[in-house]
């Protein structure tokens, strides 16, 4: 199993998000599942690799060359693949996933959650998304989408696809990857 996260390059102002990342991290190598993240070695990012890594687990990397120097590319995971593009980086973990989650981040984490789930809409991903409203992070941005769905915008199947959970376990227990 290859568990798409998508997160900050920053950890955030509150320790919840780091503590949410390593328990997140922890999961994932109890079930033996690979990570497949923005390859960086900064922030939540560096954070949910370093743990995942420290659990023994697998850690896919993908990361645009641009970025090697700003988001700092993580040499001590299992495999940094480099491309050429943020496309090119959405695509390819795209392909490698078999389920995506976000956790708080900013603007990179918001455009690779808002490409996934319209990707999910148009049919070009049969995969389950999850969010981790880990201090309710995410309260604001599902009040937005309830709104689009209000007003016509977005159907309600397509945000009653979007799994939300408070705790990392409650999550992968509604994604289907753990059990309760």
């Amino acid at each position: 199993m290859n568990i798409c996260v998508f997160c900050g390059s920053a950890s955030g102002n509150n320790p919840v998000y780091a503590d949410a990342a390593k328990e997140l991290a922890s999961l994932l190598c109890e079930k033996n599942a690979t990570l497949i993240y923005g390859g960086g070695n900064i922030g939540l990012m560096g954070i949910l690799a370093d743990e995942v890594m420290h659990g023994g687990g697998k850690v896919i990397g993908v990361i645009p060359d641009f970025l090697m120097s700003k988001e700092v590319g993580h040499s001590g995971i299992s495999q940094l693949e480099v491309v050429a593009s943020m496309h090119e980086r959405k695509r390819r973990m795209a392909d490698l996933a078999d389920a995506f989650i976000a956790l708080p981040g900013g603007w990179g984490t918001l455009d690779e959650l808002a490409e996934i789930l319209t990707w999910k809409q148009l049919g070009l991903v049969n995969t389950s998304v999850g969010l981790l409203n880990t201090n309710s992070y995410f309260n604001s941005l599902i009040s937005q989408m309830q709104t689009m769905v209000k007003d016509g915008f977005l159907h309600s199947k397509n945000l009653q696809e979007l799994n939300v959970g408070e705790t990392p376990k409650e999550l992968l227990i509604q994604l289907g990857l753990i059990s309760v």
